[in-house]
C-alpha cells in the first residue's frame, strides 16, 4: 500500500484535498470594541458623569471597602462577573482622576 493511496477506512480515510484557508467568521468578532464606539462611549461618560450607584461603588473603594463594593455592584447589576468588571472600572476611574488632579497640581505649583 502506498501512502498516496485513497483510503477507505483508517485515520486518513476518504478523497484527499488540498486544505483552503479558513475565512473568518461575524461571530469571531463578536465583543470587539471599534474605534468610533470607543470614541462615543467616551464623550459621553465625559458629558453625563457617573451614576448614583457607580458614584457610591466609588466611595466604597475610597475607603478600601473592595468587598463590600463587589456586594453592591453585584446587587445593581445582577451577576458575579458584571460586578468584577464594573468594580474594575470604578478603580480604573478612581487611579485616573488622582493621576489628573497630581498633574494639575504639579502643574501649577512650578
Amino acid at each position: 500500500m502506498a501512502p498516496a493511496m485513497e483510503m477507505v477506512v483508517g485515520l486518513d480515510k476518504g478523497h484527499k484535498v488540498t486544505k483552503r484557508p479558513k475565512r473568518s467568521k461575524p461571530s469571531q468578532r463578536k465583543g470587539h470594541r471599534s474605534k468610533r464606539v470607543k470614541f462615543i462611549r467616551d464623550v459621553v461618560r465625559e458629558v453625563s458623569g457617573f451614576s448614583p450607584y457607580e458614584r457610591r461603588t466609588m466611595e466604597l473603594l475610597k475607603v478600601n471597602r473592595d468587598k463590600r463594593a463587589l456586594k453592591f455592584c453585584k446587587k445593581r447589576l445582577g451577576t458575579h462577573k458584571r460586578a468584577k468588571k464594573k468594580r474594575e472600572e470604578m478603580i480604573q476611574a478612581l487611579q485616573k482622576r488622582k493621576k489628573y488632579r497630581l498633574r494639575l497640581c504639579v502643574d501649577t505649583t512650578a
